[in-house]
């Protein structure tokens, strides 16, 4: 039989790769496709066009295709049109110099009939973004704006923006501000008018840096002709567009009481509007007119209640939680305004996590005399509604909120009695986390309402810390152990069986509570509590965690100076709080007013914590004499003071952070365990029968067991023959006048290598002169140590500080960072001459131990 033939292949169409690459085919059809005048040549230009943006959508570069697409842009048809410009800008900044062949067709397309064409090539040109090409941007957007299309007009005043960013001199030299400020007030078209409008405020406020008459030209977009002549016009404007004249119009600057009145009339419509950011622009204009005006202000609350609460039950989860975000700013500020309306802030069971808590955090805030027990007592802990229907909630973090918002609001009130007999009935719910949540709520409670102790002692009396497993309820449970441990029977032997667990417990926060009751209850039951005690600080001086420890030493010596002095230290006489401290001052709430429809409000700091250099991520900058690093690494940077003063919240450092750095920093200097004395174990502390007998207290003065092993004796400094002291160091005399610029500064912390982390205290004096940071450098230059830049709020600061050795070319680098809170700062230093960077250290802490002294 013969063979079958082969069918012959069948040749490749424009529209099919042939066995080449595939841009390499691309290639090929364009090129055949560029000249054609086939009847569908603009089809199959279509086709091939649709396949490149694939591609570079894709991610392959298809750059090579450069000159091909360029040539095949002899089209009428817009689809391709749009497709080519959309190839051109993508690639002409990575290829500039491929960009100088797209200029001939697109000043081309800029004089085309066809309107839309003629914008959309202006809009490409001015997206090249290729500095060479300037010259030929300035003639096309001249005309642009002159043009009888209003969207051509429109795109005219966007690239005129464009050519500002690219070449601020060919933008200035060009009057196209002027060109686009006489636009303004007189094209008919409203978005070419808020397109105008929002080139000038860009291009006006970078210029203002440079120039007087910029921002003078920046004053005349706030005065009176200006903003009125656009808010007379803003029903016409598009939503967007409202929102930019809104924005300006909070800005202006009354000059009597009748301007604001008519202002507030031209928008009075406004608040009913569907779209939620005209509203709160709206709403920001009213606020910040009426700012002096105080019983028209109140007013203004009232009035803008109802627009607030309708958005945020229509419309999106994310509209509704950016509203009440909005809402609960205005809450903070007004509370009573708000307090009748508590049952828009009910939670449905559609709402994401994200809302429910916010809503949460409203009633919380919300909450008064008058409406507490509506809040609750009737609608909180009813079987089937609110706040004790969500303490059983599968959602967890949910759960957890409402019984800290019910704690929240029992903190606030007088008269709490139904709200703690509620709250103590959480405690029968058998959640892990509800009992942990509660106890922490309870634990506060006592704190401000110590009378409510002996109810609440009777049912946290019958939990048994097995059924607790999250480290801060078991923390408060101890907290109240030691506490009320006169009040509880079985105190001192459920705090005996936890010591007994003690290798078990790992977090360091339950043993630290741990300590303290122990010491507490002994005080109060010494015969029960005695060997608990013994053990307890046995544990705590062989714990491996520093601050475990170190409070295991501090009572051990204390117990053996002076019981009575330990008992006035542990266990003194204790007041009643009054109010627990805010986790945001009123000058930052007021600075998020000050930006409010802006995300300030919904992160709750102000813009320049999340928007500047400064504040995005560790330290990253790359601008001005202030690049300086400051870290090991050598890739986090640090700014000027003057700058820095200004950013100040970037210092702000978490909890966690110094946690880590600490035991980072002790981890060398603790690791040998500690051995317990063998009377803290085995004989009495306090012996009823025989007072002679050897133990860790005596009532009678500071006596110290004869049994006590040579270890702990010589830790402790108890009649052990000390070590001969080694000689000092040579003396380090620093030079009276350094001087160094912050550019070397910054290049030598990159390549120095970190000489000395170290941790000295701040006497109390000295931290209360840092409320204003500027006496510290001025302190430490009366030391000859000058400080480079500087910043932060309370309680966190940092310094970068510098000095040099005397006669020598050697610098020394420090970072310090102070907390005013714990008395404390972190040193990292780095010297040119590492062997006196100890000496450095001893002398520069020395200076700032004496600060605030004087």
């Amino acid at each position: 039989m013969a063979p079958t033939v082969p069918s012959a292949a069948k040749s490749a169409s424009p529209s099919q790769p042939s066995g080449k690459s595939e841009v390499a085919d691309l290639k090929q059809q364009l090129r055949q496709l560029a000249g054609s005048r086939a009847p569908d040549a603009d089809d199959q230009r279509r086709d091939v066009f649709k396949r490149v943006i694939s591609c570079m959508t894709a991610g392959i570069d298809v750059s090579a295709a450069f000159g091909e697409m360029v040539l095949c842009s002899a089209t009428s048809d817009v689809v391709t049109k749009k497709m080519c410009y959309l190839y051109v800008g993508a690639h002409a900044r990575a290829h500039p110099d491929l960009a100088l062949l797209t200029i001939n067709f697109l000043q081309r397309d800029c004089r085309d009939q066809d309107p839309t064409i003629r914008g959309l090539a202006l809009r490409s040109l001015c997206s090249l973004r290729v500095p060479n090409l300037v010259e030929y941007l300035v003639t096309p957007l001249t005309t642009g704006l002159k043009d009888p299309s209003a969207y051509v007009r429109m795109i005219a005043a966007v690239g005129a923006a464009k050519l500002y960013h690219i070449s601020a001199t060919a933008c200035i030299d060009a009057d196209l501000p002027a060109s686009l400020k006489a636009l303004m007030l007189s094209d008919p078209d409203a978005q070419v008018v808020a397109n105008c409008l929002h080139a000038l405020q860009e291009i006006w406020t970078l210029e203002a840096a440079n120039s007087e008459a910029a921002a003078r030209e920046i004053e005349t977009l706030y005065s009176k002709p200006v903003v009125f002549y656009l808010l007379n016009k803003i029903k016409d404007f598009s939503e967007w567009a409202q929102c930019l004249v809104l924005e300006l119009a909070s800005k202006f600057l009354p000059s009597d009481n009748n301007e604001i009145f008519d202002i507030m009339n031209l928008l009075e419509d406004r608040l009913q509007h569907a779209n939620g950011a005209v509203v709160l622009s709206t709403i920001k204009v009213f606020l910040h007119l009426t700012m002096s005006m105080t019983d028209v202000h109140q007013q203004v609350y009232e009035r803008i209640k109802a627009p607030l609460l309708t958005l945020v039950g229509a419309g999106s989860p994310e509209q509704s939680y950016s509203v009440l975000c909005h809402l609960h700013l205005l809450v903070m500020r007004a509370p009573m305004l708000f307090s009748s309306d508590y049952k828009s802030f009910y939670c449905q069971f559609s709402d994401p996590s994200y809302v429910k808590k916010l809503k949460l955090e409203m009633l919380t805030a919300i909450a008064n005399e008058s409406n507490t027990y509506e809040i609750v007592i009737l609608d909180v802990f009813s079987p089937v509604t609110e706040l004790c229907e969500y303490a059983g909630n599968v959602d967890v973090p949910i759960a957890r909120e409402s019984i800290r918002a019910v704690g929240k609001i029992a903190l606030q009130q007088y008269d709490v009695n139904a709200i703690v007999d509620r709250l103590l009935q959480f405690l029968e719910m058998d959640k892990d986390y509800v009992t942990a949540e509660t106890l922490v709520l309870v634990k506060d409670l006592l704190r401000k309402y110590p009378q409510w102790s002996h109810d609440c002692i009777a049912v946290v009396g019958n939990i048994s810390s097995k059924n607790i497993q999250e480290p801060k309820g078991k923390a408060a449970l101890i907290w109240m152990l030691g506490e009320y441990s006169q009040d509880m029977h079985d105190a001192p032997y459920f705090l005996e069986s936890l010591v007994e667990n003690w290798d078990e417990e790992h977090s360091p926060e339950v043993r630290l509570h741990l300590l303290t009751a122990v010491m507490k209850c002994f005080f109060k039951r010494p015969p029960e509590t005695q060997k608990a005690l013994g053990a307890t600080l046995a544990a705590g001086l062989s714990d491996t965690h520093q601050d475990v420890h170190d409070r295991a030493l501090f009572y051990y010596r204390l117990l053996q100076y002076d019981p009575a002095v330990a008992e006035r230290v542990v266990n003194p006489p204790k007041q009643a709080l009054s109010v627990f401290a805010d986790t945001q001052s009123s000058e930052m709430k007021d600075r998020i007013f000050d930006e409010f429809n802006s995300l300030s409000v919904v992160y709750q700091k102000p813009s320049y914590m999340f928007t500047d250099k400064e504040h995005r991520g560790p330290f990253e900058y790359a601008e001005d004499l202030t690049n300086l690093a400051v870290g090991a690494e050598a890739q986090e940077n640090v700014i000027s003071a003057q700058r820095y003063q200004e950013n100040d919240n970037d210092l702000l450092l978490s909890t966690s952070d110094k946690e880590d750095n600490g035991t980072r920093a002790s981890n060398g200097s603790a690791t040998s365990t500690y051995n317990a004395p063998s009377d803290l174990i085995g004989s009495s502390l306090i012996s009823s029968q025989a007072p002679a007998e050897t133990s860790l207290i005596n009532t009678g003065g500071p006596t110290y067991s004869s049994q006590s092993n040579f270890s702990l004796d010589d830790l402790l400094g108890l009649g052990v023959t000390e070590a001969p002291v080694p000689p000092p160091p040579p003396a380090l005399t620093l030079n009276s006048k350094p001087v160094l610029d912050p550019g070397t500064f910054q290049r030598k912390w990159g390549q120095l290598a970190l000489a000395l982390t170290q941790e000295c205290s701040l006497s109390p004096q000295g931290a209360a002169s840092l409320m204003n940071p500027q006496s510290l450098i001025r302190h430490m230059q009366s030391n000859y140590i000058q400080c480079i830049a500087s910043g932060g709020q309370p309680p966190n600061y940092k310094f970068f500080f510098y000095a040099q050795k005397d006669g020598a070319t050697a610098f020394f680098l420090v970072e310090c960072i102070v907390n005013t809170a714990s008395a404390t700062a972190q040193l990292k230093i780095k010297a040119d001459d590492g062997t006196a960077a100890e000496a450095f250290s001893t002398l520069f802490q020395s200076a700032l131990s004496n600060f605030g002294l004087s």
